[in-house]
């Protein structure tokens, strides 16, 4: 892909795989949308999460994805973040979770 004023090649990762795995008991601290929120479509997804841990055991073999009700969160796996790391990729952050 090219950008108009940026010499250099550019790829872009697209995650549409979503998989339920927040580990709420895990995190560090999780809400969800309540009645009193005045957000009733709302209702019983996450407001926020804090010190996201996920369960491994509903991942099984994805390399990449969304967590469900929480889709800021795009999880690599350890070899995906390996890669991209080595290849010199940039605008990257990782947490482990």
């Amino acid at each position: 892909m090219d950008i108009d004023g940026q010499p250099e090649q550019f790829s872009m990762l697209v995650a549409t795989r979503m998989i339920r795995c927040i580990d709420d008991k895990a995190s560090r601290e999780v809400q969800y949308w309540e009645p009193k929120h005045g957000q009733p479509h709302k209702v019983g997804q996450y407001l926020s999460v804090a010190g996201m841990r996920i369960d491994p055991s509903k991942v099984g073999d994805a390399k990449v994805f969304r967590t469900w009700g929480w889709s800021i969160a795009l999880i690599v796996s350890e070899a995906l973040k390996t890669a991209l790391e080595r290849t010199g990729a940039t605008g990257m952050r990782f947490t482990e979770v």
